[in-house]
């Protein structure tokens, strides 16, 4: 992706949007408070929150009260990646953070949550109503046994009820981990048998494209997997009754006690979220109720300049750590609008048509969304009123800058475009949305507050105007506090820090610019991306090759310049098998049933052989970087491969589709 330096900019902030915008009421406070530059914007700002951390976080806390009922000893102990400490002898609780809206006597009554469904039918929950709930179901979870550090999970979609077992689960102190229902068991299984939970709260079923999918037999599969399951908590979204031994969610949420949250050390677990397993199990990241606390605060009260009076939505599941950053939206009393079902049914429109029902003031996406309406030729400005809209987001991938110019021109053009990109790993962004600075195409806005964003080169030097690594040389609260199973940290160590020892090295190739914007161009890693959601080759590995005619299988996905992404999947037939249509369709729906439709390939190549290093790993970035149009030698290291004949032929296929 790139972007023209002397391009004016797409849009501008006007000066009253920028007197008006909450970063700007924060500087000129923490000038008078903390020592923050009077002058000089947001890049003097940002130059002061990563030179002085302490100051900068010790500020956030405070410009949002944040409440500590043990106070903190220090900011920061040791600094030190991975493994540094926060805020040391503090205590808190997200959940009570998330509800105290609900204590304002002039907003109990406004909607903290509102649900839409692919009826378009309108749900709202109160403030003081998702209290209650949250309360009741915290009580009933510790009736259960459940304490601080037990594991609570959740096979839901996105929905109030999930929205309610999060926040009951951190009130007592327990752990959350969730998966979206469109999971097949062994997906949710490699996630959840890691965590050991002792409650699953689960659907019986869900709406997808205007269908039924049915999930009984799935949830009667994890209970039989999951040994340590103490309860079971159906939610009968399509009706159904309870099976034998579930207990039902109207009974856990029907009293309407005091509610008591449990107080617990800044570094707390809060939640469980999971890499996309490119190379075997899901990595499980632990995150802080502390440090998520914190850096939802500044990200969604500051970047995301979300308050009181708006309403924040972004089409997610609970699979993907943005439901987890959506649901942060309530710490700043900001409605929250979550909607359950495909982006596309009944037609492309679907998730404008959402934003224009609920008055969306920031509609966040993925950049795959905003492209498939460039192609589909719609037109949201036109025929929807998004007259609220203020910011439309976007996430997952790059946002091409045809994907710029289009929200432009087809839904406002005094439209604030945040291309943002962050991770699973950290819960936020690295870089993306900042309300007081220009708009480029093709890039995001600048580094996030607190985050000393660089690009380096294989040597570890930084580099400016160039193409590199991406890599934050200070430490985050929400960075993992540890990896789940992982006692001596070495795999935590090893995702993050082996190629630059004490810098976090994430995985993307990107560019700082010489005006302070960044450029990211993609993965650097064999991660697939696809429609906002990362996904792990390992999941469709396991599923295609259980069927008996593939010997072995290779996935990748490629950005390609239009903003499109292909994802085929290259196939080693068993002795004797042959790739036809009846092959074709029976991976198609294996991986369909085992996964969901998102893992289902583009296209199914039948190879050779699949490359391997010498230690026999599955050989993913070279082949993708094969099929960028990198050279053999520049692509791999010979000495690496097992079968250095086998990469030929995706050589030639690369040549084939330029």
């Amino acid at each position: 992706m790139t972007s023209a330096a002397g391009e004016a900019p797409l849009w501008q902030p006007d000066p009253e949007r920028v007197e008006a915008a909450a970063v700007t009421r924060f500087q000129r406070w923490a000038a008078g408070r903390y020592g923050a530059p009077a002058d000089g914007g947001y890049a003097a700002l940002h130059r002061w929150s990563v030179d002085e951390l302490d100051s900068f976080w010790a500020a956030v806390a405070d410009w949002f009260d944040v409440r500590f009922s043990t106070p903190y000893e220090r900011v920061t102990g040791d600094r030190s990646m991975p493994g540094a400490q926060w805020f040391p002898g503090s205590t808190l609780n997200y959940a009570q953070h998330a509800l105290r809206t609900a204590d304002d006597p002039l907003r109990a009554d406004a909607p903290a949550l509102v649900y839409v469904d692919e009826t378009h039918t309108q749900v709202s929950v109160s403030w003081s109503e998702l209290r209650r709930q949250t309360a009741s179901l915290a009580a009933e979870l510790r009736a259960l046994g459940v304490t601080p550090g037990d594991r609570v999970s959740g096979y839901l979609p996105n929905i109030p009820q999930a929205v309610v077992a999060l926040l009951a689960t951190a009130a007592v102190g327990g752990v959350w981990t969730s998966c979206a229902p469109d999971f097949g068991a062994r997906s949710v299984l490699d996630r959840f048998q890691q965590v050991e939970p002792v409650v699953l709260f689960a659907v019986d079923g869900y709406r997808y494209g205007g269908k039924e999918h049915d999930r009984a037999g799935t949830v009667a599969e994890l209970r039989r997997e999951l040994p340590t399951l103490r309860a079971v908590v159906h939610i009968p979204l399509l009706g159904t009754d309870a099976p034998e031994g579930a207990l039902e969610w109207s009974a856990l949420t029907a009293s309407d006690p005091e509610p008591v949250f449990e107080q617990v050390p800044f570094e707390h677990p809060l939640w469980v979220l999971y890499s996309s397993g490119t190379t075997g199990l899901p990595k499980a990241l632990v995150q802080s109720q502390g440090g998520i606390l914190l850096e939802h605060l500044k990200q969604i009260g500051l970047h995301c300049d979300l308050g009181p009076e708006d309403r924040f939505f972004w089409y997610t599941s609970t699979g993907w750590m943005m439901w987890n950053f959506l649901v942060s939206g309530l710490l700043t009393g900001t409605t929250v609008v979550l909607y359950d079902g495909s982006p596309g049914h009944p037609d492309i429109s679907a998730q404008w048509r959402v934003a224009e029902q609920t008055g969306a003031t920031l509609f966040g996406t993925s950049a795959a969304y905003v492209m498939a309406c460039r192609k589909a030729g719609v037109h949201p400005g036109r025929d929807h009123d998004l007259s609220r809209v203020q910011c439309v987001a976007t996430t997952g991938s790059p946002l091409p800058p045809d994907g710029f110019r289009w929200l432009h021109d087809e839904v406002a053009d005094d439209l604030w475009i945040a291309s943002v990109s962050g991770g699973t790993d950290v819960c936020s962004c690295f870089a993306g949305a900042v309300p007081t600075l220009p708009v480029h195409i093709g890039e995001l806005q600048a580094p996030c507050l607190g985050t000393d964003l660089r690009s380096y080169d294989p040597a570890g030097e930084p580099l400016i105007g160039e193409v590199g690594e991406l890599v934050v040389t200070n430490p985050l609260p929400s960075m993992p506090i540890r990896f789940w199973n992982d006692p001596d940290g070495s795999r935590y160590h090893d995702s993050y820090f082996d190629m630059y020892p004490g810098v976090w090295r994430h995985g993307d190739w990107i560019t700082l610019t010489d005006r302070g914007s960044v450029i990211i161009h993609g993965r650097s890693d064999s991660t697939l991306n696809r429609q906002g959601v990362r996904m792990g080759s390992a999941d469709i590995y396991e599923a295609v090759e259980r069927l008996p005619e593939i010997r072995e299988s290779l996935v990748v996905g490629i950005e390609e310049p239009d903003g499109g992404y292909w994802m085929p999947l290259f196939v080693h037939l068993a002795q004797g098998a042959t790739l036809d249509d009846a092959l074709r369709d029976r991976v198609k729906r294996t991986i369909r049933e085992h996964l969901s439709p998102r893992h289902v390939p583009d296209e199914i190549i039948e190879v050779p052989g699949i490359p391997h290093t010498l230690t026999g790993k599955r050989i993913e970035v070279p082949v993708k970087r094969l099929l960028q149009g990198a050279d053999l030698d520049k692509a791999v290291n010979p000495g690496s491969v097992d079968n250095l004949e086998l990469l030929h032929f995706y050589e030639a296929l690369a040549r084939e589709r330029r």
